[in-house]
């Protein structure tokens, strides 16, 4: 039997490429990382993702290349393609409220909060474009707070954030959450619900290479790879 080679390419700090690194880890999938600039992409990215955008996941099985772009879309090729530890939920109901998650944390939590944040402070500083902008920082801090009120919510109605087990909404939920933690920028002591949820999921297998990101240029404070905080 062919082994597929799974190669994805990604940036360390956007939010839907962390999701898709942890599926694969929970898939227990082996990968080779590319990392790209998506505000900058080179002329061979272009042409495996015309959008420039990450994340884009090549896979080569027997003299094939599947080229797949779009977090959510890669994450269901996934699941479609690995059937073991399901990602999605066992039913309709189930899966129609993963993707609801999914939909709320790389949306709402991404334009309220960790665009606010990590945008501003991190990925503009790599663009090259100049001061953050304080009104958007400001932003940012006020409204974390709802969106880990939230999580804490959801966490002390179910044993995950979409039910009885981990699916793609707890991995959504953390890759935003890693990012904005990699600058330290999470008042975890005002959210010990979200926290203890966070810790969960940090400490799992899947969560490891997150864990060991470095951005030249961005050091995170200690607590980041401490899976005790």
């Amino acid at each position: 039997m062919t082994t597929a080679v799974y190669r994805l390419h990604h940036h360390p700090l956007d939010p839907p490429s962390r999701r898709v690194r942890l599926a694969m880890g929970e898939k227990a999938l082996a990968y080779e990382t590319v990392v790209e600039k998506p505000w900058d992409p080179g002329e061979e990215y272009l042409e495996l993702n015309p959008s420039g955008e990450v994340p884009t996941l090549v896979i080569e099985s027997e003299g094939e290349e599947i080229v797949l772009c779009d977090a959510t879309a890669i994450c269901e090729y996934l699941e479609e393609t690995v059937t073991k530890h399901s990602l999605l939920g066992t039913d309709p109901v189930a899966r129609a409220e993963v993707r609801r998650l999914v939909n709320w944390f790389e949306c709402k939590t991404w334009n309220e909060v960790t665009s606010c944040l990590v945008g501003e402070k991190a990925i503009k500083r790599l663009q090259g474009k100049g001061e953050p902008d304080s009104g958007k920082i400001r932003a940012g801090y006020h409204n974390i707070h709802a969106h880990l009120d939230y999580i804490g919510w959801l966490a002390g109605q179910r044993n995950w954030l979409a039910g009885d087990h981990i699916t793609l909404a707890d991995l959504a939920a953390a890759a935003q959450f890693s990012a904005i933690d990699y600058l330290g920028d999470i008042p975890w002591h005002k959210h010990p619900e979200a926290k203890e949820w966070y810790a969960r999921i940090k400490s799992r297998p899947s969560f490891r290479p997150l864990l060991g990101d470095h951005i030249a240029g961005f050091m995170p404070p200690r607590h980041y790879a401490d899976l005790d905080f």
